[in-house]
């Protein structure tokens, strides 16, 4: 799981390997620098699953390599 831009900052990290089932679990994993910042902005982010664009935290990371996680952009 790899994370930008804001999450990356409310993170604090760049990456996090993982072995949960879905988003979901792996976003629970993360033991973010700013927690507040964190739980907020996860709502907002969309997700791209080996390239594939969600929004859906059920989607299944069985056989997945990377999930990034994009928080809105200025612009679009």
């Amino acid at each position: 799981m790899r994370f930008f831009a804001a999450a990356r900052a409310a993170v604090g990290i760049d990456e996090l390997s993982t072995t949960a089932a879905t988003i979901d679990g792996a976003l629970r994993e993360v033991a973010a620098a700013d927690p507040s910042r964190w739980r907020a902005l996860q709502e907002r982010c969309s997700y791209l699953v080996d390239g594939v664009t969600t929004r859906d935290r059920a989607t299944a990371l069985s056989g997945v390599a990377v999930v990034d996680v994009m928080p809105p952009f200025a612009g679009g």
